[in-house]
């Protein structure tokens, strides 16, 4: 099966229910950065969490951010998420969690360590972006995050959220699914919704036993009377390109792209976002220096012509 993510509703429309199985999404992850097993593991929950919240979003137009920074080994963790179920992220330590005789033994909330803090981001199309901060509770996400809905969004929420890695680096299964009370949900519905949080196994067994089925049919399976109302895919995608690239080192000060030429005979930008490396060889590194100079002459003279004609007209 490949990766994807369900909206649906349930209990009278007084359940909101989201699903995504992201193995696919977090192996690409594991195999862009080279990461640890624990740097895998940290990184592939969030990308999970953050598909769903991207598909939470009204408009293809917003986006948000998420930063989860602690005290730990991996540093921060950034991710970007998309309306249309893309997402891309990154760590500040990949190697986070490896032993001196290559063996990972620690868990995730000891990877990104406490006190720390999980901020949203959300660049919504407006003149300001919204921003949401909370206290991490315990750094292995799921709880933190349902933290972070029922005190900044002022939203019940309760998050499932996994990733399974062998020795090898193989992603075996990753997924999350949360589950939102509406305004009009009662007694009831909660109870019942209790009841089926208590019973659910580990993320990533869902995700193995239906691997070979879809997540709808899982959605369904929780509540007798689900209503799917939608299945997208989703994949680790990153917008960056050398043309985005090109437009960076045209900011990068003249001085600095001559050492580029002169001493490094090129360039190399990696993504932050994606790792992608992108190569400038001397000739392009050349032509943007050019157009630099030929720009900034131009700025020159019209501020030269502006300064005549307001000495004439005085």
């Amino acid at each position: 099966m490949n990766d994807c993510l369900v909206k649906a509703m349930a209990l009278n429309s007084h359940v909101r229910l989201y699903i995504n199985r992201t193995t696919d999404l977090v192996q690409e992850a594991m195999n862009r950065f080279h990461l640890s097993n624990g740097a895998g593991d940290a990184l592939g929950r969030v990308l999970s969490v953050a598909s769903i919240m991207g598909a939470m979003l009204k408009s293809e137009k917003e986006m948000l951010t998420i930063n989860i920074l602690g005290c730990g080994e991996i540093g921060s963790i950034v991710v970007d998420a998309n309306a249309d179920g893309t997402v891309r992220g990154f760590v500040s330590n990949p190697e986070a969690g490896l032993g001196g005789d290559g063996h990972e033994t620690t868990s995730v909330g000891q990877l990104i360590g406490l006190p720390g803090t999980l901020t949203v981001t959300k660049d919504l199309s407006m003149s300001e972006n919204w921003s949401g901060t909370v206290e991490l509770q315990n750094g292995e996400i799921g709880q933190d995050f349902a933290y972070y809905f029922t005190l900044s969004e002022q939203t019940p929420t309760a998050v499932s959220v996994g990733v399974r890695i062998d020795e090898t680096g193989k992603v075996l299964a990753a997924g999350c699914m949360v589950l939102q009370m509406m305004p009009d949900a009662d007694d009831t519905d909660i109870s019942i919704c209790e009841h089926v949080l208590s019973g659910l196994k580990p993320m990533t067994e869902i995700i193995e036993h239906y691997d070979d089925s879809s997540l709808a049919q899982l959605a369904e399976d929780l509540f007798d009377d689900t209503e799917v109302l939608e299945t997208i895919p989703v994949s680790f995608k990153c917008d960056c390109s050398k043309e985005k690239t090109y437009g960076l080192l045209r900011t990068v000060a003249d001085k600095e792209l001559k050492e580029m030429i002169e001493h490094d005979h090129g360039a190399e930008i990696t993504c932050n976002f994606c790792n992608e490396v992108y190569h400038f060889n001397e000739d392009e590194l050349q032509h943007i220096l050019d157009e630099n100079i030929a720009r900034k002459a131009s700025r020159d003279n019209k501020a030269d012509e502006t300064a005549d004609k307001e000495s004439h007209d005085a």
